[in-house]
């Protein structure tokens, strides 16, 4: 009988193979008092170096097949091997308690293991525990005198399943015998969800108990495309996948030919198609979909990634990277969005009942003016480079708008007396994700440059549901009548002023959302790279007055998500 499991679909594709356990050798050990603390701290420094070899070799035997910047993890990898302030640590652990190398390691990397955990608000931080784990792994492996896994010795096809897949895990991987990847951890910004997509290697991750549930050497199959994947299938089951595994890398090879084409409908009308991302690294994945720009460039990724406020210069380069990469095409880059989700150590933000509907992006920006104008100056100096946007989070009132507005124009002034005309050519937009700014669209429409739809919150506030909430996930509604009503209210408001309505949420790449979305005449979708082209080939295929033509009728007679889903289906289908 087949086992199904459900998890978080993290690189698309279908993988059908035999299931491959990856077991680590057991690391166990016994803290015990040494006499010699010396030799304990040259074991250790003697582990370090043998575990920054083995990451400096993983590196360039990666070299070649993996990207740049997704390289770059192994640098921080052994920068963390080299981190002066956790040797101390543990060094003065081995030293003062008079312990074994094995037990001061673990100790310290527990510590701060637990830290990064405990930050229940920010999934991206909470991830970056697994990068400990892996090399705290790896030294405690040399500690021992024990081999960790060669998956690069794989020579006939499986799907990986382990508990977690580590980048140099993944490093290792030859895309030939790997088919797939199921993970009981992990995010979609874990570096090996990442890794997984430059390889592109299906890959589904929090799974939950995937390694309890398949046992090595179980026929499994696993969808990366709906993050599902099925234990011990039937020969119908397999069947099935086969044909939609062949199907998918059809489309995939026809997708490709897309790269240089323009985003156009059937009937000719222009559209622009962009990349959501969150760190320059993403610039790989942004350039090989052909993403006609930028419209969503996650500034806070840049605080979230640091231990301290970065500083002017350190963002001044970040932006400006991805502004001359895009060479020419519009970036817009959206102010730090922290708050909600996502909380920084350093900034000492204060504890909330609701944090999403709290002190967050830009109501801290204008209170903690120091910060938003150093990333102001930042922004503004890039703009040289490129065609860079500026995009405010979280505006629910116009005064809100104009003040940030003020202090950018304040600091562009600072800026040309140095620089004449630095800054003139930014557009100033806002984020549309508070309802009554949606509501009020037609007064914001006629101040701000450009607007971007963020549905993700606009969705969860427009229903009153938190959408990391499972008992109200029901909720998340993209095809409500009554939230397509505002989202057109928002683009016809943009479209009367002249000015561009993008969107920058999750039902920007969503299929069914799409012929809505080009009824309603939205000028810029913006989404996941790897959604760029299976997007601009269906947009090739619809044309603008049928859909225009079902919004009406949408409108006009759905009562509920589902009516409008249904009418879609039927629309696509004739």
């Amino acid at each position: 009988m087949s086992i199904k499991l459900k998890g978080i679909a993290a690189s698309d594709g279908i993988g059908i193979a035999k299931a491959y356990l990856l077991v680590t050798p057991d690391l166990s050990f016994k803290k015990v008092t040494v006499a010699d603390s010396d030799t304990e701290i040259n074991r250790l420094h003697q582990a370090l170096e043998t575990s920054i070899e083995d990451l400096k070799t993983i590196k360039g035997r990666a070299v070649g097949h993996l990207d740049k910047e997704v390289l770059a993890i192994f640098d921080a990898h052994i920068a963390l091997l080299t981190d002066p302030e956790m040797i101390k640590q543990i060094e003065q652990l081995i030293k003062t308690q008079h312990i074994n190398a094995e037990a001061g390691l673990k100790a310290v990397a527990d510590h701060f293991i637990n830290t990064l955990e405990a930050m229940k608000e920010n999934r991206y931080m909470q991830e970056r525990a697994a990068d400990v784990r892996d090399v705290t792994k790896r030294v405690l492996s040399h500690l021992l005198g024990k081999e960790l896994p060669d998956l690069a010795g794989i020579d006939s096809p499986v799907i990986l399943v382990a508990h977690e897949v580590t980048p140099s895990d993944t490093s290792q991987m030859n895309k030939q015998y790997i088919k797939g990847i199921i993970t009981d951890l992990g995010g979609r910004t874990s570096h090996s969800a990442i890794m997984s997509r430059t390889l592109e290697i299906p890959a589904v991750v929090g799974a939950t108990d995937a390694t309890q549930q398949i046992k090595n050497g179980d026929m499994l199959i696993l969808d990366g495309l709906t993050g599902e994947a099925i234990g011990s299938p039937s020969q119908a089951e397999i069947t099935d996948y086969q044909k939609q595994a062949q199907y998918f890398e059809a489309q995939r090879r026809e997708w490709a030919k897309l790269v240089d084409a323009p985003s156009v409908s059937a009937d000719g009308k222009q559209f622009e198609i962009a990349s959501n991302i969150g760190t320059p690294t993403d610039l790989g994945d942004v350039l090989k979909a052909g993403s006609d720009a930028i419209g969503l460039f996650r500034s806070e990724f840049l605080y979230m990634d640091s231990s301290d406020l970065p500083t002017e210069e350190a963002q001044f380069e970040a932006y400006k990277r991805v502004v001359k990469v895009m060479k020419g095409k519009p970036v817009v880059i959206r102010t730090m969005d922290i708050g909600g989700d996502k909380s920084l150590s350093y900034l000492h933000l204060p504890e909330e009942m609701n944090p999403f509907l709290g002190y967050r992006a830009i109501r801290i920006s204008l209170q903690r003016q120091e910060v938003f104008r150093t990333q102001l100056r930042a922004l503004i100096r890039a703009s040289q480079f490129g065609q860079l946007r500026i995009m405010f989070p979280m505006i629910a009132t116009l005064e809100e708008f104009r003040q940030a507005k003020t202090i950018f124009t304040e600091e562009k002034h600072k800026l040309q007396a140095d620089e004449p005309g630095i800054g003139d050519d930014i557009k100033l937009g806002i984020m549309i994700e508070v309802p009554a700014a949606a509501i009020f669209a037609e007064a914001f429409a006629k101040e701000v440059d450009f607007f971007s739809i963020g549905t993700n919150d606009l969705i969860q506030y427009t229903f009153a549901a938190d959408r990391g909430n499972e008992c109200v996930s029901y909720l998340y509604q993209p095809y409500n009548p009554g939230l397509l009503k505002l989202i057109k209210h928002v683009i016809d408001a943009a479209h009367q002023e002249g000015k561009i309505a993008a969107m920058c949420g999750e039902m920007a790449g969503d299929a069914v959302a799409l012929p809505l979305l080009m009824g309603m005449g939205l000028d810029e979708y913006s989404m996941s790279s790897s959604s760029v082209l299976r997007t601009r080939s269906t947009m090739k295929s619809l044309d603008t007055a049928k859909c225009a033509q079902l919004v009406d009728h949408v409108l006009a007679n759905a009562l509920t998500n589902e009516d409008t889903r249904k009418m879609v289906k039927a629309f696509l289908n004739k």
